[in-house]
């Protein structure tokens, strides 16, 4: 039988992803991680001593369009609509400072 998750393990988990609950969230965290628990030990029932392991979910190969460079918008089409800009390039706020 795996281990039970209790209110110490559900405080460690929450502290490693920076969250709070409160009392209630976490009891209902703590069911649902042991209905977790629960469920992997049903799995681990599974006699898998002849199924090779998954690596990819298909046998489907990725089917790419061939890269062919084209112009479809041009330099004065893209800027049209542009807030800010100069002649040629769009103009944004200066977000990091040198000191």
């Amino acid at each position: 039988m795996a281990k039970k998750i209790d209110i110490k393990t559900v405080d460690e988990v929450a502290h490693l992803a920076r969250l709070e609950f409160n009392a209630e969230a976490k009891e209902e965290i703590i069911n649902d991680m042991n209905r977790m628990l629960t469920f992997i030990e049903k799995l681990n029932e599974l006699d898998t001593d002849h199924v090779e392991p998954l690596i990819y979910m298909t046998n489907e190969q990725n089917v790419l369009r061939e890269d062919i460079p084209a112009v479809t918008i041009t330099q004065k089409e893209a800027l049209k609509n542009a807030p800010q800009k100069d002649t040629d390039y769009f103009k944004a706020p200066k977000v990091i400072d040198k000191d």
